[in-house]
């Protein structure tokens, strides 16, 4: 295990869900930290000395002791592996590799998540406060020119988006494979907590957080337990209940809602 020298430095957004998992992460393996914070809103991501950290100009971002590491999976596996001595990567063979297979799905799970954050909250309220023309050079500073064309299409058609059909198919297959796990014990990573349920945590609970938990709740009930579980412990309590104030928890919820009986329709077509 390696001796840590120096105090971890993360640039992490306070309700980015990237940054929440490896927030729960370090909190989980009893980690320290320098907090680095990055106000997404205000485009801190596009800072030309940050982006020379990460050039995809997104957080998380980990430093340490000089080597800078991106990708939030990895950088949960990298704490796990330098300062944990694997403890939260299962013993058993098959186990491990299913777990390493839930980090690489959380690759499609985010854009899913992010998709449906984008084609309701963020799109409401971006209409509401932006010219077309300010939306459009908002979109213009990401470096990636297929999410440009994303957010273009969820900016422009809501929930009627094609990239919506594509979340809901993600989120489904995800639901059902978190259900059939569960229904074997209280942990997605195995009998015992781990990795995958940090993975997966930010994710779930952010669609809770829109007033979406209905896409697992009738047909997936053992989410629904699992999520308590994990809203429950110390790592959840002081990284993301304590620091997303209140107010912005509550108007993400209340403006979420309003998309609930439009989502709905198209989750039960989807089916």
């Amino acid at each position: 295990m390696k001796e840590k020298l120096e105090m971890l430095k993360l640039y992490n957004g306070v309700t980015s869900v990237c940054s929440v998992k490896v927030r729960i992460g370090l909190a989980e393996i009893g980690l320290d930290y320098e907090d680095q914070r990055l106000d997404i809103q205000k485009g801190d991501q596009f800072d030309p000395d940050y982006m020379k950290l990460n050039p995809a100009a997104v957080v998380p971002t980990l430093i340490d002791d000089g080597l800078v590491l991106v990708e939030s999976s990895l950088i949960l596996e990298y704490l796990d592996q330098t300062y944990n001595q694997n403890r939260l990567m299962p013993v058993d063979r098959a186990k491990a590799v299913a777990a390493r297979h839930w980090l690489l799905r959380c690759l499609a799970i985010h854009a899913a998540v992010n998709t449906l954050t984008h084609s309701t909250v963020n799109r409401k309220r971006h209409l509401a406060s932006k010219t077309p023309q300010e939306i459009e050079a908002m979109i213009a500073r990401k470096p990636d020119p297929v999410s440009q064309m994303k957010r273009k299409d969820l900016y422009a058609n809501g929930l009627k988006s094609p990239y919506v059909s594509q979340a809901l198919m993600h989120l489904r297959s995800a639901f059902a494979d978190m259900g059939k796990v569960l229904s074997e014990g209280d942990w997605v990573t195995g009998p015992e907590f781990g990795i995958a349920d940090i993975a997966l945590i930010s994710y779930i609970d952010r669609l809770e957080r829109l007033g979406f938990r209905g896409l697992w709740l009738d047909t997936e009930p053992r989410v629904a337990d699992w999520l308590a579980s994990m809203q429950s412990r110390q790592s959840y309590q002081v990284e993301v209940q304590s620091k997303i104030p209140a107010q912005m928890a509550e108007a993400q919820l209340r403006d979420g809602s309003e998309f609930w009986s439009e989502l709905e329709d198209r989750w039960r077509a989807s089916a």
